[in-house]
This record gives C-alpha cells, structure tokens and sequence, in this order.
C-alpha cells in the first residue's frame, strides 16, 4: 500500500510539472507575438489574404487612422471620421518579421492608388500603415522606398503613428470565411486571396 501511495504522489507531481512547464511554454510563446496594423481597401480581402501567411497567429478587423472613438461601420463609410479600415495582425517573429510582413503587405493590394481599391472608393479605402514605435516606422518607411521598383506609379500608402485601433463589428470578422458565395466575396475577395496564396507558394520556392 505504501509503494503505491508514494508511486501516485510521484505521478501527481509529474503531471503537476507537465502542466506547469505547459503553462511557461504558451507563457513565452504569447509574450513573443508582436502586432502590425495596415490597411489597404476592403478589410475583408487582408483578413482572408493576412490569414494564410505562416507565422500569423490571428487577424482581426477594425478602423484607425481617424478622430471618432469607437466608430461604427456607418459612419466610416460615411467618410467623415478619418478613419480607415484596417487590420491589426498579430504574428510570431520567430517564423515571420514585421519587414516581411510589410512586404506581402505592398503585393496584396495596389498601393498607388489614392483613396481606392478598385471598385471600393473613398478615403476609407487608402493604403495605410499605422506603427506603434520608431522602430516600426523605421522599417516601414525602407520597405516602401524598396518596393517602389515594384509598381509603375507612384506608391500612395500614409505611415503615421498608431494612436487607436478599433475592433469593427462582430459580423466582419472573418467574413470571407463564413460568406465565400457573398456576392462581393466571390468577385473581389476570392480572387485577391487565390493571386495571394499563389504569391506565399512562389516565395517558399
């Protein structure tokens, strides 16, 4: 009886250990993620598009870059915040960089159109990249002026200072996910998200 009772203690504290070593382990993982917030049309298309990139560990949408707190869908639209509709990626450096990210960034959109992508017009619609410190800014700035050779025309996309993000409404998250055969989905999204994904199958080459 003794031996068994030392042998469950034993296996008590084992599990114990596991759980704890469990527990640090998703601890520094979470402490690793760092954020990105850019737009660049119809957040619909990035959060489908962000989602596949390895290394990305959530996409969520929202608005920044204007004056009104806590806007709604409405009034973004209206175009008389400031705001933009944007992403807020959160990623694993270890597996992809903020730089990289910006990179996939400038390929999934036109980001020398002003104030549109497309059909979608309006300043709700700009290219846009909101950093959160200098080094951010720093990085976007070089990513920029190095894809430049990319396009034809001159890139349009802002970099200011992120000042508040704010999560849009619960039926835009994911909405590409749960509405494929939308009407807008099937002739704007899905296609910027299949040339995307050919685009993340080329670069692993």
């Amino acid at each position: 009886m003794k031996t068994t009772s030392v042998l469950l203690i034993l296996a008590c504290f084992t599990a114990l250990d596991r759980v704890s070593f469990a527990q640090m382990n998703d601890t520094k993982s979470s402490a690793k993620l760092e954020s990105a917030v850019f737009g660049g049309g119809c957040f619909w298309c990035l959060d489908a598009q962000f989602k596949l990139v390895n290394g990305v560990k959530s996409v969520v949408s929202g608005y920044a870059g204007g004056t009104l707190k806590n806007p709604s869908y409405e009034q973004v639209c209206s175009e008389t915040t400031g705001h933009a509709e944007v992403v807020q990626v959160e990623f694993d450096p270890a597996v992809v960089s903020y730089e990289d990210l910006l990179r996939k960034f400038f390929r999934a959109h036109d980001p020398t159109t002003l104030n549109r992508q497309g059909g979608d017009v309006g300043t709700s619609y700009r290219s846009i990249i909101l950093y959160k410190d200098e080094n951010q800014k720093a990085i976007a700035e070089k990513v920029k002026a190095e894809v430049q050779k990319l396009w034809p025309d001159p890139i349009v996309t802002e970099i200011v200072p992120l000042t508040a993000f704010y999560k849009a409404e619960d039926y835009h998250q994911d909405y590409f996910a749960k509405n494929p055969d939308q009407g807008y989905c099937r002739v704007v999204v899905a296609p910027k998200v299949k040339k995307f994904e050919k685009l993340l199958q080329e670069q692993k080459r």
